[in-house]
């Protein structure tokens, strides 16, 4: 039996909980419906900005005081931006759930963002932003996402640029709280050992936002599609290929996540047999599926010899196209095992589940159950995979290679093998 519930405040916030038996510690998570695609040109990086600026101090604490109080307790907070949603969370023992709720209250509705604080956050963040231009598999994911959404908030990098994040005020960011930052798009969830009337006082207590209107909608995202090869001196050729999917509200959402585990989502996927056992082309290849709420990819990231890459790039786009007509009931049955074993396993973690409620509530407007994910995975056929497979395969390229890419294959050979 799930130990689910849930509780709208008049404001408007909904408060989730999850009792976990076997259990002593507690996961608050603070998740707000806004990310990087609901950013305009101008405010890009800011949700990021923000989430790091959270925890550097309120009206009656300063960032000192939040680090030592989390230590104190042999507590964990953290927070994480995405492109559709914002995540604070905390882990501590049962007994010191209320202290991080209100240490969680605090920060939403009491963080002054100091100019010198900012500053400091700024220098970080251009920091962070130099590291991930030194790492090649992240930075191929910018490029790969700019051609495949161009000119548009899902094609922009979380990160944003050094010059734009400098800019940023503290004014901007109460403007952009108060945009996004509403009760209503925002759910506090927690799993483990707490009950649900106890978790709703707590919240009640120290969320006193009142009602506010519904916050802004993402721009609809257009799939663009292409070709881009960005030369640069490194050992290894990076290369991201991708198609478009189906977003989280298709029929096909759970489809695409066994597709994609099929067809590179573990050591007996196909991608990791043909491209690494057989052929010896790479030591990471893996497919994803990656969806939205109006729009999904399918993405397979692979670094080979730069000898390789034509080689690799030919291999990916034809195990694709064989994904519309070959899958066997072997192969579906395993990834539906490995999907449900991942399900369940996670859910040994507070810390998923109370992500879970939270991102399920901002997305489907309900919490999917482990049970209900279980037979909503068990009901996809091998017609469903089929039928997606010839989909995806029939879909515009989306490729973005990084390093020596002279050898890469040509974008329209690569999208013929896909129609093979």
């Amino acid at each position: 039996m799930s130990g689910y519930e849930l509780t709208t405040l008049p404001s408007g916030l909904r408060v989730a909980s999850e009792f976990l038996p076997g259990v002593e510690s507690v996961a608050v998570t603070l998740t707000v419906g806004t990310g990087a695609r609901y950013e305009s040109l101008e405010e890009n990086g800011i949700s990021h900005l923000l989430e790091h600026m959270a925890f550097k101090g309120t009206t009656t604490r300063s960032a000192r005081d939040i680090a030592e109080a989390f230590d104190a307790i042999g507590g964990q907070i953290n927070a994480y931006t995405s492109m559709e949603m914002t995540v604070y969370y905390a882990k501590v023992l049962k007994e010191h759930a209320p202290l991080a709720v209100e240490i969680l209250a605090d920060i939403m509705l009491n963080s002054v963002f100091s100019e010198e604080e900012l500053k400091r956050e700024q220098e970080v963040i251009i920091q962070e932003i130099a590291m991930h231009f030194d790492t090649p598999d992240d930075l191929i994911v910018d490029y790969f996402d700019e051609t495949a959404f161009p000119n548009q908030p899902l094609g922009r990098s979380i990160l944003s640029t050094s010059e734009r994040v400098a800019g940023y005020t503290r004014d901007d960011l109460f403007t952009y709280m108060g945009k996004h930052y509403h009760p209503s798009n925002m759910v506090i969830s927690a799993a483990g050992n707490i009950s649900h009337q106890g978790f709703v006082q707590l919240v009640g207590e120290h969320f006193t936002q009142t009602a506010t209107l519904p916050a802004s909608r993402a721009e609809q995202a257009l799939y663009g599609g292409g070709d881009i090869r960005m030369e640069r001196d490194l050992e290894q050729l990076h290369l991201i290929m991708g198609l478009p999917a189906v977003s989280l509200h298709s029929p096909q959402y759970y489809a695409l996540n066994l597709y994609a585990n099929i067809l590179g989502g573990g050591m007996s996927s196909r991608l990791f047999q043909e491209v690494r056992e057989k052929r010896g082309l790479a030591y990471t290849v893996y497919a994803m599926g990656s969806a939205y709420e109006d729009v999904g990819l399918m993405s397979i990231y692979a670094a080979t010899a730069p000898e390789k890459s034509g080689e690799l790039s030919t291999v990916l786009c034809e195990q694709v196209a064989a994904m519309a007509s070959t899958v066997t009931d072997a192969e579906l049955s395993r990834a539906k095992n490995q999907q449900k074993a991942e399900l369940l396993m996670a859910r040994e973690a507070p810390q998923t589940v109370a992500g879970w409620m939270g991102r399920h509530l901002l997305l489907f407007g309900e919490y999917r159950t482990a049970a209900d994910i279980s037979k909503r995975v068990d009901a996809v056929t091998l017609a469903d995979i089929e039928k997606l497979g010839t989909q995806i395969a029939a879909g515009k390229l989306t490729l973005a290679a990084l390093g020596d890419v002279s050898g890469v294959a040509a974008y329209d050979e690569l999208q013929q093998k896909l129609a093979a």
